[in-house]
């Protein structure tokens, strides 16, 4: 069985995919994804429906983890998500708090700037 930490590695590297219900599948059927700026999301399949939305314009994406760090249920990876899109690249620096059940995410928040990427796409 993975360690909570090798599950969030495994997470991360797999956005490169491009693929939202491969990312939703990583998620309890409860599973809440909250990126700060915005409304948390709760339920893998409207998880699947919201990672699809935000990613439509992306054409590639590489998430470098810069730190990663785990403590029980609880994994904390800083990172350097760099995403081409149509409109821009963007190289967005973020910090995800993970909390695991069951080698599934129960809860993902992601801190970072909304500005960064909304200047790197406009």
């Amino acid at each position: 069985m993975q360690t909570n930490a090798e599950v969030v590695r495994q997470f991360i590297g797999d956005w490169s995919r491009l693929d939202a219900t491969r990312l939703a599948d990583y998620f309890t059927e409860d599973g809440i994804y909250h990126n700060m700026p915005a409304e948390p999301v709760q339920g893998r399949e409207p998880i699947e429906q919201f990672i699809a939305g935000f990613m439509r314009g992306w054409t590639q994406t590489e998430w470098e983890i810069v730190n990663l760090a785990e403590q029980d249920e609880v994994v904390y990876c800083e990172r350097l998500d760099r995403t081409q899109t149509q409109s821009g690249n963007v190289e967005l620096p973020c910090i995800g708090v993970f909390y695991l059940k069951d080698g599934k995410i129960s809860l993902w928040r992601d801190y970072f700037d909304m500005s960064t990427y909304v200047k790197a796409i406009t």
